[in-house]
C-alpha cells in the first residue's frame, strides 16, 4: 500500500461463531479500516447501511452516488 492508500475490509454479512451451522446468523457486517494516513482506533460505529462503503469511496474519488453516508471525514487526518 502507498502512502495514500486506503483499505477497507467487510463482508455481506455476520455469522455468530457460537451458533452451529453456516446460516447468516447477524445482521450486521464487520468493517475494518486501514491506511497511513487514517486516524487511529476510529469507532464509526454502527452504519445504517453497508451503502455507507459506497458513498465513502465515492467521495474519495470525488463522484457522487445517492445512497449511503461517507464516513471519509472522519477517517483522515487532516
Amino acid at each position: 500500500m502507498t502512502d495514500g492508500d486506503l483499505l477497507m475490509i467487510t463482508s455481506d454479512h455476520g455469522n455468530d461463531p457460537t451458533f452451529p451451522g453456516t446460516d447468516h446468523t447477524r445482521e450486521y457486517a464487520p468493517l475494518i479500516v486501514y491506511g497511513k494516513q487514517a486516524r487511529p482506533a476510529v469507532d464509526l460505529g454502527t452504519r445504517e447501511s453497508l451503502a455507507d462503503i459506497g458513498r465513502t469511496i465515492a467521495e474519495n474519488f470525488r463522484l457522487n452516488l445517492a445512497a449511503g453516508e461517507s464516513f471519509l471525514g472522519e477517517l483522515l487526518i487532516p
